[in-house]
């Protein structure tokens, strides 16, 4: 890593920590990124350089973060000493803890992520850490099951993590247990999943208002 590339690194985690206290009070924005920036001592031209995109980088980032953490928690299992859908289980657990850490920003960063014109990203966001999660279990699928697994497991992520910030994590795991039970199984996916882009972005739609709206 270059001095610019360790810079860039060590000032986008301060901005973002900086970015999850203001959230909760001025919502998820280009605002908030620049007033984290200028409470971490950056200028403007910092801000910019490092989130061309504002919000969205900022929203990515959170998005990493989470799935650097959730990955870091699982570090001590061993998803070859477990079936499957323990490995699943176990990953999703994770996952919706590390973001439940920074719930009140959570809600905001989900509640822009749900505007119509932000669903794309929130899909590719969501694709990402559900390609990590079944990455780490394991899975080398290479047809048409690797895509449909990732949309389906990103869509059982954003609505387990609006229920455990609105009902706590027995309830959110219940719901995990009941979707694995439903559609989680190898067979159960090759022999009914008939996912279509339009179904992913509309489950995610809804997974997403509720974590807004409750």
């Amino acid at each position: 890593m270059t001095d610019a590339d360790a810079w860039a690194a060590e000032a986008e985690d301060r901005v973002l920590d900086k970015a999850l206290e203001l959230a909760p009070t001025m919502g998820w924005t280009r605002l908030t990124a620049r007033a984290a920036g200028r409470a971490c001592g950056l200028t403007p031209a910092d801000v910019e350089l490092l989130m061309p995109n504002g919000a969205a980088d900022l929203a990515a980032l959170l998005a990493r973060r989470h799935d650097a953490r959730a990955l870091a928690a699982l570090g001590d299992v061993d998803p070859q000493a477990l079936k499957v859908r323990e490995r699943v289980r176990a990953a999703l657990a994770a996952r919706i803890e590390a973001a439940a850490a920074d719930g009140p920003a959570v809600r905001r960063w989900a509640g822009w992520l749900a505007l119509p014109h932000h669903l794309p990203l929130a899909a590719r966001l969501l694709w990402a850490s559900a390609d990590a999660l079944w990455r780490w279990a394991g899975d080398t699928a290479t047809d048409e099951n690797h895509y449909s697994k990732r949309a389906i497991l990103g869509g059982v992520l954003a609505g387990a993590l609006a229920i455990r910030l609105q009902q706590g994590e027995a309830a959110a795991m219940a719901f995990v247990d009941a979707r694995i039970d439903n559609v989680m199984t190898f067979e159960k996916w090759k022999a009914t999943t008939r996912l279509r882009p339009q179904d992913a972005l509309r489950d995610l739609a809804v997974a997403l208002g509720k974590l807004r709206y409750g």
